[in-house]
């Protein structure tokens, strides 16, 4: 028998995936984030806090921001209210590339475009709720007729024309949020940012809160709810859940 010719047969190819170039902006949604990266340097060492996150939110859009204590929910909940900066990547807010905005730039954007609701109300404790609800149009240089009418006008859209010269003392804690909502809404912002919005409250007094969202929603606004809580984030119409600073889910619920 002849020794077999043994014939070398070439390994196949191992085809190297092309880097994939970053996504433009979509100039069409009212936020459009691209590979944003959120480092902080803590003695020696690197944290991400947001590792490469992509998202677009349309213009009327209701989201909520799910995460766990330390999965960069409220990280990215500043980098959308524009109170921090990206360590790396592109934020578009209403055709405004913010992420290369210095603190003055962002300190007009947070006036004129964000209107915040916190868990803690941060109302002015000596102040009538309509004093409370006219400060941000204070600092947008206002006249005060003008914000008069408007501060009365945001306290009626939140069904408050009847305690317009209450302090937060003499207000539940679901009507000094409700205060804080008509703060947030006076300037007519492109976006209401909810940070734990019912944190304080009890949950009769949250299911209230929600439906006001829900009205505010259904008038045009759009709204996104950062919390860690499912059962708020389910009244939303789109739920991002954040975990260890990347996007772990992204879905359509209603």
């Amino acid at each position: 028998m002849s020794d077999a010719t043994l014939v070398s047969t070439p390994e196949p190819a191992v085809l190297q995936a092309e880097p994939r170039p970053p996504q433009p902006h979509d100039s069409n949604s009212l936020i459009s984030m691209r590979d944003i990266w959120k480092t902080y340097q803590m003695g020696s060492e690197q944290v991400h806090a947001l590792h490469g996150v992509s998202f677009d939110i349309p213009k009327g859009e209701y989201i909520a921001i799910i995460g766990p204590s330390g999965s960069g929910k409220s990280t990215l909940m500043n980098l959308i209210g524009c109170l921090d900066t990206p360590s790396k990547g592109e934020y578009w807010l209403n055709a405004k590339n913010v992420s290369e905005m210095d603190d003055d730039e962002l300190a007009r954007i947070r006036n004129q475009e964000v209107g915040f609701v916190f868990q803690t109300f941060n109302l002015l404790a000596r102040a009538t709720a309509l004093h409370n609800v006219e400060l941000p149009l204070i600092y947008g240089g206002i006249g005060s007729a003008k914000r008069h009418e408007m501060a009365t006008q945001a306290l009626k859209a939140v069904d408050l024309s009847d305690r317009v010269t209450h302090r937060p003392n003499e207000l539940s804690g679901g009507q000094r949020q409700r205060v804080a909502i008509a703060r947030a809404l006076v300037n007519h912002p492109s976006i209401l940012l909810a940070d734990e919005p019912t944190g304080a409250l009890d949950t009769h007094t949250s299911m209230e809160i929600m439906d006001l969202f829900e009205r505010l929603h259904g008038e045009g606004n759009t709204i996104i709810v950062v919390t860690h809580e499912p059962d708020i984030a389910a009244r939303a119409h789109r739920v991002v859940s954040i975990r260890d600073g990347l996007i772990e889910k992204d879905e359509k619920i209603r």
